[in-house]
């Protein structure tokens, strides 16, 4: 890791320089570092396992190139756009194939590919008739404000009706949350669709306004990327801006006590250690946060946040030869709804998204098992997980024969779920803040599961607590 120049007598703001402890070395965390040194300040950052990144996982083996965590970033994110700039990565980027441009959804046993424009809309073979003139009556839809949250589910069928909740929701957000529309909070899960609701009324006219604002500002339309090596060029070159020494691996939390100076003490292999900060940022998962003793007599504030749902989910990356998969593979991927009752929430096809996923004459699918809706399958090995998926690669992509190459990566606690009520979650975090002055949190529990806000809110964190 590089060292950067550190002054000791004033930051940015001009205001005197403060030490930071930051708590996970996550995309979050590493934002949050790599703009509290910029500003002028000094971190440690604090990490229990022994890499940086959270859940961007990325290897490569033998021409194969496997994402065990995310797969994908979406550009015309400012936050995204401005530190990959920032980090000199730019050369480095790669947009997904616009020959892969489909996106199937399975229904009936097959997979159709979903229709991507409105002619494609009223053409497909996907949604019946009744669905398609529901999805044409909203465009009338008006401006309504709801008193109480609602679940994602009850929320968009009141704009377009159960069909495009069973075929169009529940797959997308399968394959996001790996979580149930049923449960999830619309305003907390999706809260742009609900100021859309409250400002147009209409779901699809708030959508064709936000492109057209785009337009007018001269932003691009928003598409899909990596890096030539993987997601996990994006934390590792954060880790390397870092100031030499700046990253702790293996360190296990035992407590933070606040004080005049805050302390933070935690152990490793050889010893525990204790060191003193002005602040704590902390960047960590719920389950972690749960966990988290603040204060020297086990008190565990932010205890409720065990509650947060997490299911778990198996990524399967599966190498094939070109010719042992019938499918054209001409898209993203392939989604599936629960009524559809497969083993699979969905298949991601890693190889036609982006050139170097897999050596010449072979193709690479990712496919996504567990999550809300079979969390049992998610924690089978990797032999017995292939034997179940299996069928589903066979008659929907045509896959024959066994995989020539196989990882498998298991989230035990994946991803978290914006559940109807996470409201009270967000609201103990602010909380703990407010109790705690000197204590800033952020992250996956409270700003959103994507990569994208996932870094905006590692920005956000740096910028409240470097004020």
């Amino acid at each position: 890791m590089s060292t950067s120049p550190f002054n000791p007598s004033a930051t940015a703001s001009g205001r005197p320089p403060k030490t930071f402890a930051v708590l996970g070395a996550g995309i979050t965390g590493l934002t949050a570092a790599h703009r509290l040194t910029q500003l002028g300040h000094k971190v440690r950052v604090f990490e229990q396992s022994d890499r940086v990144g959270g859940s961007i996982k990325t290897e490569e083996v033998d021409g194969w190139l496997i994402e065990g965590g995310p797969n994908t970033l979406l550009s015309g994110e400012l936050a995204v756009d401005k530190l990959i700039d920032e980090l000199g990565l730019n050369g480095e980027r790669i947009a997904a194939d616009p020959a892969a441009k489909n996106r199937y959804i399975v229904r009936r046993g097959r997979a159709l590919a979903a229709p991507m424009s409105p002619p494609s809309f009223f053409a497909s073979s996907l949604f019946s008739p009744v669905a398609k003139f529901k999805l044409l009556a909203e465009l009338f839809a008006r401006r309504r404000v709801r008193t109480t949250d609602v679940s994602l589910a009850e929320f968009v069928e009141s704009h377009f009706g159960r069909e495009f909740v069973d075929y169009a929701l529940n797959p997308f957000v399968g394959g996001v949350y790996a979580g149930d529309p049923e449960k999830l909070s619309a305003r907390q899960s999706f809260p742009k669709l609900w100021e859309i609701e409250q400002t147009h009324g209409s779901l699809i006219r708030g959508q064709i306004a936000a492109a057209k604002a785009r337009k007018a500002r001269g932003e691009p339309r928003p598409g899909i990327f990596s890096f030539k090596h993987g997601l996990h060029v994006l934390p590792e070159a954060l880790a390397a801006r870092l100031p030499a020494g700046a990253i702790t691996l293996g360190a296990s939390l035992d407590a933070i006590v606040p004080g005049d100076k805050w302390n933070v003490v935690w152990h490793d292999d050889v010893a525990t250690h204790t060191q003193s900060f002005d602040s704590v940022v902390v960047a960590l998962p719920a389950p972690a946060l749960a966990r988290l003793q603040i204060g020297t007599l086990g008190e565990k504030p932010l205890a409720a946040l065990a509650l947060i749902e997490h299911p778990p989910v198996s990524s399967l990356f599966l190498g094939f030869r070109r010719e042992q998969v019938a499918h054209p593979l001409d898209g993203f991927g392939v989604l599936v709804p629960a009524v559809e009752k497969r083993s699979v929430l969905g298949v991601l096809f890693s190889s036609s998204l982006f050139p170097g996923r897999a050596p010449l004459g072979h193709v690479a699918l990712t496919v996504m098992v567990g999550g809300t809706r079979q969390p049992q399958l998610a924690s089978l090995p990797a032999d017995q997980l292939l034997a179940a998926v299996r069928p589903d690669l066979t008659q929907l992509l045509g896959v024959s024969g066994d995989p020539v190459f196989v990882r498998h990566n298991f989230w035990p606690r994946a991803i978290p779920q914006y559940n109807l009520g996470h409201e009270h979650f967000i609201a103990a975090l602010a909380a703990g803040e407010r109790f705690h002055p000197g204590l800033f949190m952020g992250g996956q529990a409270r700003d959103g599961i994507a990569v994208p806000a996932c870094i905006a809110a590692g920005e956000k964190l740096a910028e409240r607590a470097g004020q």
